[in-house]
């Protein structure tokens, strides 16, 4: 994992504020051989909260830069930190093309207090591999230097939004959005308005999104929809009780009145 800059390191002194799994097995630069059975193992890397943090998790073999990394092949979509802390998996040997360290691993896990935090592994090679690599992820790997695989995507929701500032629905708006699969996601429900400013902390809710500008030509998006859940919120209405202003009853006032505009 490479080491954390400033705004990592703000983050990290926050309640809540990082979740990180640390993959020990396949280490930076392993040859693993495609097609058979190997062992993915990890552990906690120290940051808060701990794995018993986090309730699930999915697995996913991916390759390219690590600016844009591409999902190849999916190893797992129903982990559960409650069984362990490694897994065999299986990669075909169709699922990508030969390479030095061109591949790495992507777990997307999420946090018993809301939302979801992405690791990444360090890459290695699998050896024995007859597919192709798209164009995207081959440019990618030209970019690529050392087995360091991309940085931690981090979605845990902070002690503020766990508290209440963010309720997350039920039911389909229930699964955090970024473990969605489909051509239509559903997004929570956006919070209402206060009717006057008493927060004092500035600070973002959620952390920023890094940019990556295209230089190739991009996949077909697979989202075709998202779908925001609807308000709960409601308005009361009623009428004005208050009286009506009396009318002048002055000739001179009245004309006046007619003019004002």
């Amino acid at each position: 994992m490479r080491p954390l800059n400033a705004l990592s390191l703000l983050v990290a002194c926050l309640p809540l504020a990082l979740a990180d799994v640390k993959f020990t097995v396949p280490a930076a630069s392993a040859s693993v051989a495609g097609g058979t059975a190997f062992t993915v193992t990890w552990t906690d890397s120290g940051s808060a909260p701990s794995i018993s943090d986090l309730t699930s998790y999915q697995l996913f073999l991916e390759s390219g830069s690590n600016t844009a990394p591409q999902q190849l092949y999916a190893l797992s979509t129903t982990g559960l930190f409650s069984a362990g802390n490694t897994i065999t998996v299986t990669v075909p040997v169709t699922t990508g093309g030969t390479g030095t360290n061109a591949y790495f691993l992507k777990m997307i896990s999420v946090a018993t207090a809301g939302g979801t935090v992405t690791n990444y592994s360090n890459r290695f090679t699998l050896t024995g591999m007859t597919g192709t690599f798209s164009q995207t992820v081959t440019t990618g790997l030209l970019t690529v230097s050392g087995t360091t695989g991309p940085d931690t995507v981090n979605n845990v929701v902070t002690a503020g939004a766990a508290a209440g500032t963010i309720a997350v629905g039920d039911g389909l708006w229930g699964t955090p959005y970024t473990l969605q699969t489909g051509l239509t996601k559903y997004a929570p429900m956006q919070p209402v308005p206060p009717t006057a400013i008493t927060a004092t902390n500035t600070s973002p809710l959620w952390p920023t999104s890094s940019v990556v500008l295209a230089s190739t030509y991009l996949p077909i998006p697979s989202v075709l929809t998202t779908l925001t859940q609807p308000q709960t919120f409601s308005v009361a209405s009623h009428a004005n009780t208050a009286a009506a202003a009396s009318q002048p009853t002055d000739d001179m006032q009245r004309f006046l009145n007619r003019w004002k505009d």
